[in-house]
């Protein structure tokens, strides 16, 4: 806590916050919050840090994960997931999945514009940053893992899947096989102009070039298990392109340190085609 100090708190009516987005809109500056524990959102006002208000809660569907939220450009992107095993799902009951898709241009009253479903168990961490299209992190029927996925939105009302992109091995259920180990893409992408950064668990770091929006194309790709841990052996990855660096870090998960060590790195993109 050196040099830092409390500013301001709400404890969100009991409902502790999982991922942030921030807006401003007239002057006025608000977060938007996913919850772990609680199937929706919740909208608090925090022009005046020292004094956040809780403006709503936004109930969400049932035995379903609500973690994930990102705004932009007036857009709010919520991701919906079928919940892990252990993390308080009922298997015996449906769940919702995809992304909804909200209008939170008057910040206090999102109005639901749209849904999209990958037909699996959804999506996981998302990137979004205004613009027309939405870069998924899916959980699609017949594929082992998560795979990226490329939405347009240029009609919210009618979301469409313009591409796809995943590690060869992915797809079972067209014959593939022999994907690293706990390959799966956790997301999000980040975006830096023609380029797409993809944290990919077990198949560590990869870089499309996604000039061609509906052909998305291997630049390259870093692993990093071994010598690490495979599982969400990436888990982010941030492009500081002025430096020509990514940097990257794996998920620690388990209680009590039960498991191999973590690492926070950067990866030297100088030449982009051998990272």
């Amino acid at each position: 806590a050196h040099r830092v100090a409390v500013v301001g708190y709400s404890d969100l009516g009991g409902r502790p916050a999982f991922k942030l987005a921030l807006q401003e809109a007239g002057g006025r500056w608000y977060l938007y919050l996913g919850h772990l524990w609680h199937r929706g959102w919740s909208i608090v006002e925090v022009t005046d840090p020292r004094a956040p208000r809780l403006v709503r809660f936004i109930d969400g569907p049932a035995n379903t994960w609500t973690i994930q939220v990102q705004v932009a450009a007036g857009l709010m992107v919520t991701a919906l997931e079928q919940i892990a095993p252990g993390w308080g799902e009922d298997p015996n009951q449906p769940f919702d999945e995809g992304v909804s898709i909200w209008d939170v241009r008057y910040p206090e009253a999102p109005k639901l514009l749209g849904q999209w479903r990958t037909g699996g168990t959804g999506t996981h961490r998302n990137y979004y940053d205004g613009g027309r299209y939405l870069h998924l992190a899916s959980g699609v029927a017949g594929y082992t893992g998560n795979i990226y996925q490329i939405v347009d939105i240029a009609d919210p009302t009618m979301p469409k899947e313009v591409a796809r992109w995943w590690v060869p091995g992915q797809w079972r259920d067209g014959g593939e096989q022999g994907a690293p180990d706990a390959t799966s893409f956790h997301g999000g992408a980040y975006v830096e102009g023609d380029r797409a950064y993809l944290p990919y668990g077990g198949a560590g770091l990869v870089i499309l070039d996604i000039a061609e929006i509906a052909r998305p194309r291997l630049v390259s790709r870093l692993p990093f298990s071994p010598p690490f841990q495979s599982f969400i052996a990436l888990h982010t990855a941030v492009p500081l392109p002025a430096r020509k660096l990514v940097a990257v870090n794996s998920e620690a998960i388990k209680e009590n340190c039960d498991e191999p060590l973590g690492f926070a790195g950067l990866v030297d993109v100088a030449d982009e085609r051998a990272p």
